[in-house]
């Protein structure tokens, strides 16, 4: 993707706001599922469904993992979701700038 695109994988609303959130994690850094799904309110499912496109896109990475017994979901931008991120942004900047008399 270039920039000058607006990428229709990170343009939904809900998948937007999750790569927003995710981007502002410090490369290497990790979110658990809960505290996205809390910090977005989202459903667990709606949720789910989005990253799962995110995921497919090869912009999020999920690791599944157990805190004891416990099953516990990691998320983050992948390198390539933190440039498209950074590609969508600028993007919508110079659509700013342009639409700016």
């Amino acid at each position: 993707m270039s920039v000058g695109e607006l990428d229709p994988v990170i343009h939904a609303p809900a998948r937007l706001r999750v790569v927003a959130t995710l981007a502002t994690l410090g490369p290497g850094d990790e979110m658990t599922f809960p505290r996205l799904q809390k910090l977005l309110d989202m459903t667990g499912g709606n949720l789910s469904t989005h990253l799962r496109k995110l995921e497919d896109a090869e912009y999020v990475a999920v690791t599944k993992s157990h805190e004891g017994r416990k099953p516990v979901t990691y998320l983050a931008l992948t390198p390539a979701g933190r440039r498209a991120s950074e590609i969508y942004t600028e993007t919508l900047r110079q659509i700013v700038r342009g639409a700016t008399p």
